[in-house]
C-alpha cells in the first residue's frame, strides 16, 4: 500500500497531471481476503470529503456520480497498476 499512496491520487494524476497526497480506497471492502491488493489511491476530496460539485465529486457517498465522471473503480485500478508498473517496474 506504500506504493499506492506514494503515487498520489489517481484522479488528480490522470486528469490534472498533479501529485496530491492520497488515502487508500479499498474497492471490494476492507475485510475480504486480498482486499488490500485491490485498492486505488484517492485524495481526501476525491475519497471521502462528501462533495459533488462541478470541481470535485467524492467517492463516498457519491459512487454513481463518481463513476460517471471518472470511470469505474476497476478502470482506475488498472490505471493505477500501470502507473505503479511504470514507476517501480512491478
Amino acid at each position: 500500500m506504500d506504493q499506492i499512496t506514494e503515487l498520489g491520487c489517481c484522479i488528480c494524476l490522470k486528469e490534472y497531471q498533479v501529485f496530491t497526497p492520497a488515502e487508500v480506497h479499498h474497492i471490494s471492502g476492507k475485510t475480504k481476503i486480498g482486499s488490500h491488493f485491490h485498492t486505488i489511491p484517492l485524495c481526501y476530496r476525491h475519497h471521502r470529503e462528501g462533495s459533488n460539485t462541478d470541481i470535485y465529486v467524492s467517492r463516498h457517498p457519491n459512487k454513481a456520480s463518481f463513476v460517471r465522471r471518472h470511470g469505474s473503480e476497476e478502470e482506475l485500478f488498472l490505471y493505477t497498476q500501470e502507473q505503479i508498473h511504470e514507476r517501480y517496474g512491478q
